[in-house]
């Protein structure tokens, strides 16, 4: 274990997570106009994957990202992802409706609502989401099918994320930090096991 600098109070193991943690009030903050959700999450991961190479993880280099990024491709993706949560909402409402075939429309609903959150997710996790969502969401579909362990990870994490802020409603302004966090580790890990040793 390193040694603590002079003046430092938690140590240099405690360094990511409070990055992750300022990283996640910079994402809720920018995640607040709703349709910058998948930049706002994309970006989040992009900071903390350069956090591997020795670049700062601060929410002054996560806020210069996200306004130069910021493009009408990034407002579309934030519109599908919307539109596609309150098409969800609908079914759901429907399906608890009482219509009949509703609780095998549930369950239909539950599965397709589940692939789509884990590639959207895999999708802003991966690093050509900062240029090309259709690249991004194309290789984040063949991830999630290729690595279920990876797509298990994703879910994982949502509903941990999901938890913290049921428990907790300050943590839901902390929660797109770790969830970031674990995106970005699901990519990387599938990016090592992908490369030729």
């Amino acid at each position: 274990m390193a040694a603590r600098d002079t003046g430092e109070v938690f140590g240099p193991r405690m360094t990511l997570f409070a990055d992750v943690l300022s990283i996640g009030l910079a994402t809720a903050a920018a995640c607040l106009p709703l349709i910058t959700v998948p930049a706002a999450l994309s970006t989040a991961c992009a900071v903390l994957r350069g956090a591997g190479v020795g670049q700062p993880v601060t929410a002054g280099r996560y806020f210069a990202l996200l306004r130069r990024r910021l493009r009408a491709a990034d407002l579309v993706a934030g519109a599908v992802a919307l539109a596609g949560l309150l098409v969800f909402a609908a079914d759901v409402a429907l399906a608890g409706a009482g219509l009949p075939g509703a609780p095998g429309f549930a369950v239909a609903a539950a599965v397709i609502g589940a692939g789509a959150v884990v590639v959207g997710l895999r999708a802003c996790g991966r690093p050509e989401s900062l240029t090309d969502w259709r690249a991004a969401v194309r290789g984040a579909g063949r991830d999630a099918v290729a690595d279920v362990g990876g797509s298990g990870l994703v879910l994982l994490a949502v509903a941990t994320a999901a938890l913290c802020a049921w428990m907790l409603l300050p943590l839901a302004f902390l929660a797109p930090g770790p969830l970031a966090l674990a995106l970005t580790a699901v990519d990387v890990r599938r990016s090592a096991a992908v490369l030729p040793r």
